[in-house]
């Protein structure tokens, strides 16, 4: 606990010096003014040790999405570089062939990040692309469709990328470990009235049912429903409603 809070909980807690005053000397005139001025005390205490910890925490949290993004953008440099030296390597060898693929290859994963990169909920969008740059038993893959903009369908997008990210997450952290990690695939596309999130999944999570029940908790608060959610979790479908 740290000491904006211990000084928000002292200061509520002396409080009842002053009403304890008043109780017992009930015919006195002091206690009053002494218990309204004590109380205004500890409130004007309360409400700047409040303030002071929501500022601490506001800026704990933009150093921690400020080293997210310099880890993810110092990975993609390392990405590349590897990517440039494979390409060099092959034009100096003259493997037009190789090179050619080489070149492919990348241009391929450029369109893949800038079809995340238009997603349209910055948080989605961060999680996205740093999930290389944390390990663990899990890979994932993002397959979309061009020009999937989240922020311009008419529903709370927002709070259906909130969701997917947990979701994600009960994959990332119920996966268990092997040699290789496993791979989740999420495939997002507009069908009709809906928009539709499948996650294809080739590995195994440690307690399924247990992670079956927090999806379906954490979706009941969500504009996503499940479609469908196999026991072992290796395929789930869902769906949020666009109307019209």
């Amino acid at each position: 606990m740290n000491r904006f809070r211990m000084a928000k909980l002292y200061g509520a807690a002396s409080v009842a010096l002053p009403a304890a005053a008043v109780l017992i000397w009930r015919t006195e005139w002091w206690p009053h003014p002494v218990f309204l001025v004590w109380t205004a005390a500890a409130a004007m205490l309360w409400i700047s040790a409040d303030r002071k910890e929501r500022e601490i925490g506001n800026e704990r949290t933009i150093r921690t999405l400020q080293w997210t993004a310099i880890r993810t953008l110092n990975h993609h440099r390392h990405d590349w570089m590897n990517d440039l030296q494979v390409l060099y390597g092959y034009i100096r060898m003259n493997k037009p062939d190789k090179s050619a693929e080489c070149v492919e290859n990348i241009r391929q994963r450029m369109h893949a990040e800038s079809r995340i990169a238009k997603l349209g909920v910055p948080s989605l969008i961060l999680y996205a692309q740093s999930f290389r740059t944390m390990p663990g038993p899990i890979t994932l893959r993002f397959e979309l469709p061009d020009e999937l903009n989240l922020a311009e369908l008419p529903f709370d997008a927002e709070a259906a990328a909130a969701a997917l990210i947990d979701v994600i997450n009960v994959y990332r952290y119920g996966a268990k470990p092997s040699g290789e990690p496993a791979q989740l695939t999420v495939r997002l596309g507009r069908e009709e009235s809906a928009l539709k999130a499948q996650l294809s999944f080739d590995g195994e999570i440690i307690q399924a049912r247990e992670a079956q029940e927090k999806i379906r908790r954490r979706l009941k608060r969500s504009p996503f429903r499940a479609e469908r959610l196999e026991p072992e979790l290796r395929e789930v479908l869902l769906a949020a409603d666009l109307g019209g």
